[in-house]
């Protein structure tokens, strides 16, 4: 018995299938079909029942699994502690991000984890949360980063890194003058935000709800689908905004937009790293993250 077979069982499981699990863990469905085989041989007892068209795991197999598991988290918390001293790896790692960690957070960390890190080369595509889940789940990207946490049945989803949503108002406002302001005196002003959906919105929608305000009742004159847009929009006096104070730090080095605390209500989020259970991430994969948690106090 070894740890790859063990991987491969519980992938089977996760799965559903011979198929499916060779097609997650890149393999021919052959060569899974002989590790399970090796493994039942082990034992000395069936882990899976064939006998309908989707397997089911036996009684041997449902006590094996949470075994499985266990070994698959350990080998993940031996790679994390081992992070710290891989600095000679090489590879290519493939990450998706949402828009506002993709744009305006990983920018500035990735310059520094290629001099810590120069054999590793960085593939980084900018999309939405759905968009993000699909492309992980056909194995074109190792991980994704993304602003809000979801719910999905063979995905891992943990806490990587924090941010806080600020507001923001244009050089010129009436508020702008002012360093705090409360919650209703910003709320009596026409608003830009981010589309309905987006993890910017939703953070900060769920904070009105929590204060007992109905976010319905914002006067937004303006929805718009990327963070930059919005940034746009404030600066040129069309309205104020909530958004990512990573977001603004050149706007606000300028001149041309202003941080305004609000006394009453924080807008403090974490940004999450995703990825299929049935995969082990790459070293370079888990270190990429280990950086990234060290480093989030640098934002």
């Amino acid at each position: 018995m070894n740890f790859h077979q063990l991987h491969i069982f519980y992938t089977v499981s996760e799965r559903g299938s011979f198929s499916a699990a060779a097609q997650t863990l890149h393999m021919t469905q052959p060569a899974v079909t002989m590790q399970v085989q090796a493994l039942e041989d082990y034992f000395g007892a069936k882990l899976f029942d064939r006998s309908s068209k989707k397997i089911m795991l036996s009684e041997a197999g449902r006590t094996l699994l949470p075994f499985a598991l266990r070994s698959i988290q350990l080998m993940r918390e031996t790679d994390q502690a081992m992070a710290a001293f891989t600095h000679m790896l090489e590879g290519r790692l493939l990450l998706g991000a949402s828009l506002t960690i993709g744009e305006y957070v990983l920018p500035r960390l990735l310059g520094p984890f290629g001099k810590a890190y120069p054999h590793i080369s960085i593939m980084m595509k900018v999309m939405n949360t759905s968009q993000l889940l699909e492309e992980i789940h056909k194995h074109q990207l190792n991980f994704g980063l993304i602003e809000a946490p979801v719910s999905h049945p063979d995905m891992v989803i943990e806490p990587v890194m924090g941010d806080e949503l600020k507001l923001i108002v244009p050089r010129e406002h009436p508020l702008a003058g002012k360093d705090e302001v409360t919650l209703a005196e910003a709320l009596e002003h026409p608003f830009v935000l981010r589309e309905q959906g987006s993890g910017t919105r939703r953070v900060m929608e769920e904070q009105l709800l929590a204060k007992g305000l109905d976010p319905g009742a914002m006067r937004v004159v303006m929805e718009l689908g990327s963070t930059g847009a919005v940034k746009s929009a404030v600066e040129a006096g069309l309205g104020i905004t909530i958004i990512s104070t990573s977001s603004v730090k050149h706007e606000v080095a300028l001149g041309l937009l202003k941080i305004v605390n609000i006394a009453d209500a924080s807008f403090k989020r974490q940004f999450y790293a995703i990825h299929l259970k049935s995969t082990l991430l790459p070293i370079s994969a888990v270190t990429f993250l280990t950086f990234l948690r060290d480093r989030a106090g640098d934002l």
